[in-house]
Formats: C-alpha cells, structure tokens, sequence
C-alpha cells in the first residue's frame, strides 16, 4: 500500500507545477550515478513510464547502456533494452541535460578517507556540476549515505550558492536514504520501503510523492536529519550485531566450540533473538563505512560512540583472525606463509554478486602478500580484478581455475556455483570463513 502526503501546495507556485507534474508523470528525472544505487533506480522509474536521463562520468558504463549491456550481474539486460527502446530511459555523461531535469536523484559513493573521516568529494564535486543547470522549481533528493545534517549544511549550501535558487523559494531538498542490497531476490527498490526527510514541509511532500510513482510504501519523516540518522542506525546495526559474533567466534574457537552450531542452536528461540553470521570481514558500500560517519560527525557534538567504534575495530581485524589461522594451518604441513601459494575462493564481498565493494577478500589478499604469500583468487564473478581506491596494485589480475597446485584455499565468499565436492577433490587444505564445507580432516574453520 503506497503512503501518499496530503499536501498544500498553495506556495509557491513552483512547487504546484511540480506537483502537477509528478501526479500526471508528465516529468523527467535526472538520476546521478549510475552504480549500484542509481541503475537499478534509473530502471525502476523508467519501467513506470517516467523519462529518465542517467548521468555518470564512467564513459564505460555509458557505452554499456548505450548498447543495451548490463554490467551489473543481477540486473537482466532485458530490462534495460525494453526501456530504451520504450523511449523512457537515457544515459549520457553530459552533465547539461539536468537543464531537463524536473527532479534530480544523487546517488554517488559516499567513501571514507585513510584516516576514516567521511569523504564527501563526490557529493561536492556533483553538486558543483548540476547546480548550474538546475531548473527553477526542481526537487533534488539526495540518496547517498552520510551523517546527520549534509543535506542542509552541505548539499543546500552549494546547490544555493552555485544555482542562484533557494530553498522553500524555486528549489526543493530531500533525503531518501538508498536501500538496495545487491542480489537480493525479494526486496528490491519496488518493494523495500522508502524513507524521505525533507529541508522543508514542502520539500518532504514532493519527495513523498515523487518516490510513490515506483515504491509501494513511502515513509514521510520530520527533516532530513532523521532520515539521514535512520539509514545510518540501520546499518550500525547490522555492524554492532556482526562484531559481536564475530567476537564470539573467536572466543569459542579457543574453547573448541563450534560458533556455528551454537547460532543454529540460539535461533530456535522463537522471541527475543535474531540470528547474525561471522565472516572474514565485512564488505559492501555501507556497513564497513557507515559506523564512522556518525562517530565522526558524534565528535562535533562531543558526544562518545565507544560501542559503535569498538564494533568497527572488531570488524576491520577479521581479516587478520583469517590470516592468522591460514598460518596455523601451513604450519601444520611443515609450510610457512612466505613461500606458499594461496588460492582464495571469492572475491565479492558476499554470494552470488558482482560487486567486490570493500570487500574482505581483497584485504586478505593483501595481508599474505605482505606476509611472503603468492596470493591468486577464483571468482567467475570477476573475470578480472577493476581497478579500486585502495587496491590500485590489485587491478588487472585474473581468476584463476582451482586446482591441487595450490598449499591452501581460503573460502571467503560461499557463491552457490561453488561445489564443495569440486574443492575437496583437489586434497589442498581449506580454511572455510563461510561454513561452506562438510568437517572434513583438512578443512579448517576461521
């Protein structure tokens, strides 16, 4: 059931022909970013018989939907050739063709810095470049996610300065915290509720309504700070719960428990608990970053996060746990890390998708290379290592076949084209990260 704002729109006029045009979807919407976020968006608006222009600075991912390819594994080409031949859907890199644009979505990377600070290159440098050709009386909804107040202390800031508009005047302002987890089969943009906090009353109902035309359920809020707030809690989280078994994996390992067995266990309990499962370390845009933006924007404020913080450090040193135990095993066959050839299983940061954003198989990659390791990975997700912020030397390698060449294996992500049977065939140890294998004499658990 979609939410729908009754809404007064008797100023200023401006917000009353946008208004006329969403409802009759007589519009065109900008969407910013064509990732992860923006494509499957860009796509969702165009299926509902709304233009959509998509902009991104990648002239490859251009090119691609130019030419009806997809470069995103879970989105079917199909959808993409059917709305561009409809006439609803175009990409391009020229940034002028927001002078078009009657609503205009943000969805660029939102990145830390080495000294986890928020990096908001992206959202600036975006701004910079759209305001200019903004219309008198566009919405511009901000879906990236970042701490408490960048839509108003930021985003407003530059849109203003850089347009000439002004909000609550010829310009409106929102954030709609982007909820897309790539892969996901039964909740997609359609059908996972949308969140919208405006600048102003008027600036929340537009967004409100914009986002009704291809989301079943809308969920209006007060401001912007509580939206942005929201999408940052959900993902803390997701964060503080996987700390936390991840510790508890680490500890029941000293004691000879299996963490496993004692989750699957705790779960039968119908009330009062929910199931989290360890890992090597966490990937994805969001849960690895998000934590820090807030503990970051809480120093501001002088007030403490140890919690949120002690649960990143947790996270961030699986993969060094994993390092470790790859270690105990060679030991265990007369081997040492320097000199060993490792083959890690999985280079998305979870099953089944293409996408390696900070994922943790990259960092282990790292670590036992830095240790003396020769260090291939298998993935048929990623034919070929892209090129990425952090792992530059990374890029340009390529999967390699599994085979008994190898002195371990280390299962970091349990994609389901992966046999186990196929694995253990080769008779190399494994360390299972995923509780992908039967027990077996050379599996190792981490």
């Amino acid at each position: 059931m979609t939410t729908t704002v009754q809404t007064d729109f008797h100023t200023p006029a401006a917000s009353g022909l946008l208004l006329e045009k969403i409802r009759s979807k007589q519009l065109t919407v900008g969407v910013m970013g064509l990732g992860y976020v923006g494509y499957p968006l860009a796509l969702t608006f165009s299926e509902s018989n709304i233009k959509v222009v998509g902009f991104d600075i990648d002239e490859n991912k251009i090119a691609d939907l130019c030419h009806n390819r997809s470069y995103i594994h879970s989105i079917d080409k199909s959808r993409l050739k059917t709305v561009r031949e409809n006439g609803f859907f175009t990409a391009t890199s020229d940034f002028s063709g927001i002078s078009a644009c009657d609503a205009v979505v943000i969805c660029v990377p939102t990145p830390l810095t080495e000294h986890l600070e928020p990096d908001l290159s992206y959202i600036i440098e975006t701004c910079k470049a759209i305001a200019p050709f903004l219309r008198g009386g566009s919405l511009v909804s901000l879906e990236s996610t970042t701490w408490p107040g960048t839509t108003k202390e930021v985003v407003r800031t530059l849109l203003e300065k850089e347009s000439g508009l002004k909000t609550g005047k010829n310009l409106h302002l929102c954030f709609s915290p982007e909820r897309e987890d790539p892969g996901n089969k039964k909740f997609q943009t359609k059908n996972t509720p949308k969140l919208v906090g405006g600048v102003d009353k008027t600036s929340t109902d537009l967004g409100v309504e914009l986002y009704s035309l291809i989301c079943e359920e809308t969920v209006p809020l007060s401001s912007a700070e509580v939206a942005e707030a929201a999408k940052l809690f959900e993902n803390i989280f997701r964060s503080v719960n996987i700390a936390l078994v991840n510790e508890m994996k680490v500890i029941l390992d000293k004691m000879g428990i299996d963490v496993w067995e004692v989750i699957h266990a705790a779960s039968t309990k119908p009330f009062g608990f929910m199931p989290f499962w360890p890992g090597p370390g966490l990937g994805g845009h969001c849960i690895p970053i998000d934590p820090f933006y807030l503990a970051w924007k809480a120093r501001e404020s002088g007030a403490a996060t140890r919690f949120i913080e002690l649960a990143g450090e947790i996270n961030r040193a699986m993969p060094k746990y994993v390092v470790d135990k790859a270690q105990d095993c060679l030991n265990e066959y007369g081997k040492a890390m320097k000199g060993s050839k490792v083959l890690i299983l999985g280079l998305s940061y979870k099953e089944d998708i293409d996408d390696m954003r900070e994922s943790p198989s990259l960092e282990l990659m790292r670590l036992m290379e830095e240790k003396g390791a020769s260090v291939d990975y298998h993935d048929p997700y990623f034919p070929e290592i892209p090129s990425s912020r952090s792992y530059q030397n990374f890029a340009g390698r390529k999967s390699r076949p599994l085979s008994n060449g190898y002195d371990c294996f280390v299962i970091a992500t349990k994609h389901s084209c992966f046999s186990p049977e196929e694995i253990l065939s080769h008779g190399v140890p494994v360390i299972d990260t995923r509780n992908f294998l039967p027990r077996k004499e050379n599996v190792y658990q981490a």
